[in-house]
Protein backbone atom coordinates (compact mmCIF):
# COMPACT_ATOMS: atom_id res chain seq x y z
CA UNK A 1 0.00 0.00 0.00
CA UNK A 2 2.42 2.70 -0.22
CA UNK A 3 3.50 5.68 2.46
CA UNK A 4 0.63 7.09 4.00
CA UNK A 5 1.72 10.69 4.08
CA UNK A 6 0.65 13.25 2.46
CA UNK A 7 2.56 16.50 1.08
CA UNK A 8 2.11 19.62 2.85
CA UNK A 9 -0.50 22.15 1.44
CA UNK A 10 -0.49 25.68 1.71
CA UNK A 11 -3.19 25.97 4.35
CA UNK A 12 -1.12 23.55 6.58
CA UNK A 13 2.19 25.78 5.53
CA UNK A 14 0.49 28.76 6.71
CA UNK A 15 -0.57 27.18 10.24
CA UNK A 16 3.20 26.22 10.58
CA UNK A 17 4.02 29.47 10.34
CA UNK A 18 1.62 31.17 12.32
CA UNK A 19 2.30 28.44 15.22
CA UNK A 20 5.92 29.41 14.80
CA UNK A 21 5.38 33.09 14.84
CA UNK A 22 3.36 32.69 18.01
CA UNK A 23 6.18 30.77 19.89
CA UNK A 24 8.28 33.48 18.67
CA UNK A 25 6.68 36.38 20.49
CA UNK A 26 5.29 34.07 23.47
CA UNK A 27 7.71 32.11 24.29
CA UNK A 28 7.65 32.34 27.97
CA UNK A 29 4.11 30.07 27.75
CA UNK A 30 1.76 33.13 28.43
CA UNK A 31 -1.31 33.03 26.42
CA UNK A 32 -1.52 35.37 24.12
CA UNK A 33 -4.64 36.24 24.60
CA UNK A 34 -3.68 37.60 28.63
CA UNK A 35 -2.12 41.14 29.30
CA UNK A 36 1.65 40.96 29.74
CA UNK A 37 2.67 40.74 33.19
CA UNK A 38 2.39 44.65 35.26
CA UNK A 39 6.31 45.73 35.61
CA UNK A 40 8.28 44.79 38.56
CA UNK A 41 7.70 47.59 41.32
CA UNK A 42 10.52 48.16 43.94
CA UNK A 43 9.54 47.85 47.35
CA UNK A 44 10.71 50.27 49.60
CA UNK A 45 11.91 49.39 52.78
CA UNK A 46 10.77 51.24 55.63
CA UNK A 47 12.80 50.99 59.35
CA UNK A 48 11.39 50.04 62.12
CA UNK A 49 12.16 51.33 65.48
CA UNK A 50 11.61 51.27 69.21
CA UNK A 51 10.60 54.11 71.02
CA UNK A 52 10.35 52.09 73.54
CA UNK A 53 11.89 48.21 74.67
CA UNK A 54 8.34 46.96 74.15
CA UNK A 55 7.63 48.91 71.44
CA UNK A 56 7.69 48.45 67.44
CA UNK A 57 6.84 50.72 64.79
CA UNK A 58 7.60 51.69 61.58
CA UNK A 59 9.15 55.42 60.99
CA UNK A 60 6.76 56.81 59.12
CA UNK A 61 4.44 55.95 62.12
CA UNK A 62 6.42 57.83 64.94
CA UNK A 63 5.50 60.93 66.94
CA UNK A 64 8.09 63.95 66.43
CA UNK A 65 9.31 63.68 69.70
CA UNK A 66 10.38 59.79 69.42
CA UNK A 67 12.30 60.95 66.36
CA UNK A 68 14.21 63.27 68.44
CA UNK A 69 14.64 61.14 71.00
CA UNK A 70 15.61 58.18 68.03
CA UNK A 71 18.04 60.42 66.42
CA UNK A 72 19.42 61.42 69.99
CA UNK A 73 19.97 57.62 70.42
CA UNK A 74 22.01 57.09 67.33
CA UNK A 75 23.78 59.81 67.66
CA UNK A 76 25.13 58.56 71.25
CA UNK A 77 25.59 55.26 69.63
CA UNK A 78 27.61 56.47 66.97
CA UNK A 79 30.07 58.19 69.93
CA UNK A 80 30.39 54.71 71.80
CA UNK A 81 34.08 53.28 70.68
CA UNK A 82 34.45 50.84 67.56
CA UNK A 83 37.34 48.64 66.92
CA UNK A 84 38.41 45.60 65.18
CA UNK A 85 38.37 42.45 67.70
CA UNK A 86 42.05 41.00 68.23
CA UNK A 87 42.32 38.78 70.94
CA UNK A 88 45.72 39.87 71.76
CA UNK A 89 49.46 37.92 71.57
CA UNK A 90 49.83 37.74 75.26
CA UNK A 91 46.25 36.24 76.09
CA UNK A 92 44.92 38.54 78.26
CA UNK A 93 41.71 38.97 76.37
CA UNK A 94 41.30 35.16 75.90
CA UNK A 95 38.69 35.46 78.92
CA UNK A 96 36.32 37.13 76.37
CA UNK A 97 35.08 34.80 73.94
CA UNK A 98 31.78 35.54 72.62
CA UNK A 99 29.30 38.31 72.23
CA UNK A 100 26.98 37.72 74.97
CA UNK A 101 23.85 39.03 72.36
CA UNK A 102 24.15 36.90 69.50
CA UNK A 103 26.10 34.13 71.47
CA UNK A 104 28.81 33.77 68.66
CA UNK A 105 32.46 33.97 69.26
CA UNK A 106 34.35 36.64 68.34
CA UNK A 107 36.84 36.14 65.40
CA UNK A 108 39.90 37.83 64.48
CA UNK A 109 38.96 41.00 62.75
CA UNK A 110 35.28 41.14 63.29
CA UNK A 111 34.00 44.83 63.49
CA UNK A 112 33.15 45.62 67.82
CA UNK A 113 31.94 47.86 69.49
CA UNK A 114 33.36 49.02 73.31
CA UNK A 115 30.09 50.58 75.96
CA UNK A 116 31.60 52.97 78.64
CA UNK A 117 31.33 49.75 81.53
CA UNK A 118 33.93 48.11 79.29
CA UNK A 119 31.98 45.41 78.12
CA UNK A 120 32.36 44.58 74.27
CA UNK A 121 29.81 43.16 71.21
CA UNK A 122 30.02 42.78 68.20
CA UNK A 123 28.61 45.99 66.16
CA UNK A 124 25.62 45.10 64.84
CA UNK A 125 24.39 43.16 67.77
CA UNK A 126 24.77 46.35 70.07
CA UNK A 127 23.89 48.91 67.95
CA UNK A 128 20.59 47.07 67.30
CA UNK A 129 20.13 46.00 71.17
CA UNK A 130 21.07 49.82 72.15
CA UNK A 131 17.77 51.22 69.88
CA UNK A 132 15.56 48.75 71.97
CA UNK A 133 17.35 49.56 75.88
CA UNK A 134 20.33 51.97 76.49
CA UNK A 135 21.76 49.53 78.97
CA UNK A 136 24.70 47.15 78.55
CA UNK A 137 23.31 43.40 78.36
CA UNK A 138 25.68 42.01 80.87
CA UNK A 139 25.72 44.78 84.00
CA UNK A 140 22.81 46.31 83.02
CA UNK A 141 24.56 49.47 83.52
CA UNK A 142 22.40 52.97 81.99
CA UNK A 143 24.90 53.49 79.01
CA UNK A 144 23.76 57.06 78.24
CA UNK A 145 24.55 58.09 81.94
CA UNK A 146 28.03 57.22 81.31
CA UNK A 147 28.31 58.99 77.96
CA UNK A 148 26.70 62.00 78.65
CA UNK A 149 29.16 62.47 82.16
CA UNK A 150 32.07 61.58 80.20
CA UNK A 151 30.94 64.65 77.85
CA UNK A 152 30.82 66.73 81.06
CA UNK A 153 34.11 66.50 82.17
CA UNK A 154 35.84 66.82 78.61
Amino acid sequence: MGNCLKSPTSDDISLLHESQSDRASFGDGTDPEQEPPPPYQEQIHVPVYHPTPSQARLATQLTEEEQIRIAQRIGLIQHLPKGVFDPGSDGTEKKIRECVICMLDFVYGDPIRFLPCMHIYHMDCIDDWLMRSFTCPSCMEPVDAALLSSYETN
